[in-house]
């Protein structure tokens, strides 16, 4: 697991070619060029407006790119809409959890095994037995989803979007809002979903989070690729320091 993207050993997972999405004259995503391995765990970092979400959005097929590809596992994904995308093997969380709310869990995994992954009942049914189980639901698998805390309502976004049998997997936020104990539980989650097999971009301002996962970081400014690399190499860049950390290091050289 974390591998860092190669083409030298073959075709990557997800690789982005100049992609690019504009809101009027509002560049968000501006000609970026990525590459993922099959089995690597990127995080993605950036200050509010760096155009995160909006590039989860692009992989997903939740909007379309002005310009540019998504080619997944070689495949043209460009011009596919968000439910070809996911039946490809591309699923996705939001950073706030979006269950039906009037069905109970186990109803809400079922959903994703059925029209996600395209399962038959009895499959969708087994699918979701082993994903509650994956991610600890299982014994609220009679509950509303509606009336669960703020941790199993993330859960159950991982458990939804697992049930598509995902070979890439793309985390927007999710550990946000929980207290440090929940982040933890959460965090225990999702790196035995990488450690399944699972390809993971994950977004997050809780960097602590995304590091203890990721063996790679993806630092984004409107749009466009500052540095990636190492986490640890990538948090001690001084552009990353000074613009997603609120360090000013012309006064901490002062100082």
């Amino acid at each position: 697991m974390g591998l860092v993207a190669d083409t030298a050993a073959g075709v990557p997972l997800l690789e982005l070619r100049a992609l690019s999405r504009s809101f009027g004259a509002l560049r968000v995503v501006d000609g970026l060029d990525l590459q993922v391995a099959e089995g690597e765990a990127l995080g993605v970092i950036g200050p509010n407006g760096a155009g995160k979400t909006t590039l989860m959005n692009l992989i997903a097929g939740d909007i379309p790119p002005n310009g540019g590809q998504v080619l997944f596992a070689g495949r043209d994904l460009t011009g596919l809409p968000a439910q070809e995308r996911c039946r490809a093997g591309i699923a996705r969380t939001y950073q706030v959890p979006q269950p039906f709310g009037g069905l109970t869990v186990f109803e809400n995994v079922l959903v994703g095994a059925i029209f996600g992954a395209g399962a038959g009942e009895k499959a969708a049914r087994a699918q979701a037995r082993q994903v509650l189980e994956q991610t600890g639901l299982l014994d609220k698998a009679d509950r509303l989803a509606g009336a669960l805390p703020l941790l199993d309502r993330k859960r159950l976004e991982l458990a939804r979007a697992l049930a598509s049998r995902p070979r890439l997997l793309l985390l927007d936020e999710i550990a946000g809002g929980l207290t440090e104990q929940e982040v933890h539980a959460l965090l225990q989650t999702i790196r035995a979903i990488h450690a399944s097999g699972v390809t993971l971009i994950w977004i997050e301002h809780i960097v602590h989070a995304l590091v203890a996962v990721v063996a790679r970081l993806v630092a984004l400014d409107f749009g466009r690729k500052v540095t990636e690399g190492a986490p640890q190499d990538v948090m001690n860049e001084p552009a990353v320091r000074e613009i997603y950390m609120g360090i000013d290091l012309a006064e901490e050289a002062a100082a």
